[in-house]
């Protein structure tokens, strides 16, 4: 990448390098659980922080998977020697990671469960996780020859307004199967944490809250 950069090519430059690095991780550590990754750089060095649920299985043996991983994003992304390294952290809970049920529910349909049983199991597994809402989406050819959509909810969802981009998480995965690919498409609405570890830490604006009344004497 060259040095110097305008702010709108650098804007671009940044963008597209983590799309690709998250697609590649994603398609990588598909069956260890891979969540999210996460972008820290600093003047020495840039520091990648990869979120899953099986973090000893990203690591391997002696760490040598996560040397791997080191050397082949080194090589795509043409970073210099001791210029990136890469860490792992376990995710909080998995139950309220679309991309980690995305991926489970997409095993499960590769190994012929039924999509209405798969989807339930999901909904339900992300609402004892402590979700306020859960929506699942598959489409395709489900069971005749014409493809079709089904829609599976539970809870409260949001739609609309900025509440949307700190409360919902969506993942979509495509799943191929013998008759056809099937899309899945998974959201999830967190619930609100003051800690922010679970979710967000700032409250809905729709949300009211009713002090008891102060005695005065």
């Amino acid at each position: 990448m060259p040095v110097s950069l305008s702010k709108k090519k650098k804007f671009i430059a940044d963008g597209v390098f983590f799309s690709e690095l998250t697609e590649f991780l994603s398609k990588e550590l598909s069956e260890d659980g891979f969540s999210k990754v996460e972008i820290r750089k600093n003047p020495m060095k840039t520091e990648l922080i990869i979120k899953t649920t099986r973090t000893q299985a990203v690591i391997g043996v002696k760490g040598r998977r996560i040397r791997e991983l080191t050397a082949l994003i080194k090589k795509r992304f043409h970073f210099g020697d001791n210029k990136v390294e890469l860490y792992v952290e376990k995710v909080f809970n998995r139950g309220l990671c679309a991309n980690t049920q995305a991926e489970t529910l997409r095993f499960k349909l590769l190994k012929g469960l039924a999509v209405r049983r798969a989807c339930y199991s999901i909904i339900r597994s992300t609402m004892e996780s402590g979700a306020k809402g859960c929506m699942v989406t598959v489409s395709g050819k489900l069971r005749a020859q014409r493809a079709k959509s089904m829609k599976f909810m539970d809870g409260y969802m949001i739609h609309s307004g900025h509440p949307v981009n700190e409360y919902i998480q969506t993942s979509t995965r495509h799943c191929f199967l013998q008759q056809g690919v099937i899309g899945i498409k998974i959201s999830i609405m967190l619930p609100w944490d003051s800690t922010g570890i679970m979710g967000p830490k700032h409250p809905l604006p729709d949300v009211v809250t009713v002090f008891e009344k102060k005695q005065l004497f």
